[in-house]
């Protein structure tokens, strides 16, 4: 028995690295989660059944174009289209072994703060569904949190990783830009857009990080990393100076 809700994809990782658990078996328990408890929340908007790859499944924001799999940005408008080709950080993921769970609810063409404004229907949060997940990655921070996913992308103009992770609980990054590719991205606001993991925890999001970034030929605002993405180590904050704003405006 896997208890999705709670496992990290790090510990995934290391089950599938024990032979434990197969990849194939990790993706159907994973795809048994979402049919058992997506229904009320609406966080993906389609599944792949079958497993194509040896690790830790993943799930993309309905932005990301993957080969043979149908991208729409939440909107009817692209019902039916069915991307040729891998979007670079799609690629990335497929060579690192890592198979597509489906692709997650958001707000149509990124156009939303709250995944309310899909076209297929809102997303609701996973700790209480009388709220909103956030958005417009909604529904790939309501998968993580709701233990659907062990680890998603989504992708942020003005707040859409961010938001949606700390409205779910979860750890959300937007990556310094130019650091991922938006190669195959549907674009909301291309020379805004970035796209960023989404994870259970900071390691698992440094290691999505490290898969993903990195200069791409097809997308010429990406550059070399100066060094290697670093996994952090530390378990406590000693030394972390943390700044809170004392008003919003």
């Amino acid at each position: 028995m896997i208890d999705t809700l709670r496992l990290t994809a790090e510990e995934a990782m290391r089950l599938v690295e024990r032979a434990e658990v197969s990849a194939a078996e990790l993706h159907a328990a994973y795809l048994q989660a979402i049919g058992e408890r997506d229904g009320e929340l609406h966080s993906y908007l389609r599944t792949v059944d079958e497993a194509d790859g040896s690790g830790v499944p993943i799930a993309f924001k309905d932005v990301i174009s993957s080969r043979g799999v149908e991208t729409t940005a939440g909107s009817k408008i692209l019902s039916g289209y069915v991307p040729v080709f891998d979007s670079t950080v799609a690629a990335r993921c497929r060579e690192a072994g890592l198979p597509l769970l489906g692709k997650t609810n958001m707000d149509e063409f990124a156009m939303g703060s709250s995944t309310e404004n899909s076209a297929f229907g809102p997303t609701l949060n996973p700790w209480d569904p009388d709220r909103v997940p956030g958005g417009s990655s909604g529904g790939s921070a309501a998968a993580v949190a709701a233990g659907l996913a062990p680890w998603a992308l989504g992708s942020d103009t003005g707040g859409s990783v961010k938001q949606p992770a700390s409205l779910c609980g979860i750890v959300g990054l937007r990556p310094t830009y130019g650091t991922v590719s938006r190669y195959g991205i549907v674009a909301f606001a291309s020379s805004l857009d970035q796209v960023g993991p989404m994870t259970k925890t900071v390691r698992d999001n440094a290691l999505l990080y490290r898969i993903v970034a990195g200069r791409d030929p097809l997308d010429t605002t990406t550059v070399e990393l100066p060094e290697p993405i670093e996994i952090p180590e530390t378990e406590d904050l000693k030394g972390v100076r943390v700044g809170v704003p004392r008003e919003l405006n």
